[in-house]
């Protein structure tokens, strides 16, 4: 069983950068897939981004369109802990911030439904 704990959402202005955090308990952490999705209210869970497990050093990375270019996704073992930044953030990132853990699969996935468990989230709003 793994516990995920997001943290770092705020209210941010347009163009401002956000460094999301996932906090997971328990043992074995690096042999996750984490992956991060966001849910806007009134629409769907949307993908933004996952990395697979494994030392940072030597994991893969995949990111939605929506993100590509202007976030980075990073994990630090150590503290069991996985990073998404987000820079250059627009109104349209507002939503609850999800982090979810990945047992399976060589490759991390951005389709929420290869993954095991969930953090409660974290609501990032962007407003000026």
């Amino acid at each position: 069983q793994v516990q995920l704990v997001e943290s770092g959402g705020a209210l941010v202005q347009p163009g401002e950068s956000l460094k999301l955090s996932c906090t997971a308990s328990g043992s074995h952490f690096d042999f996750y897939n984490i992956g991060w999705f966001r849910q806007a209210p009134g629409k769907e869970r949307e993908r933004v981004s996952c990395i697979s497990s494994g030392d940072d050093r030597d994991t893969t990375t995949d990111y939605a369109k929506s993100v590509k270019g202007r976030s980075t996704i990073s994990r630090d073992n150590a503290k069991n802990t996985v990073y998404l930044q987000i820079d250059s953030l627009k109104p349209d990132d507002t939503a609850i911030y999800f982090c979810a853990a990945q047992i399976d699969g060589y490759y991390c996935s951005l389709d929420s439904d290869k993954y095991d468990y969930w953090g409660q989230g974290t609501q990032v709003t962007v407003s000026s």
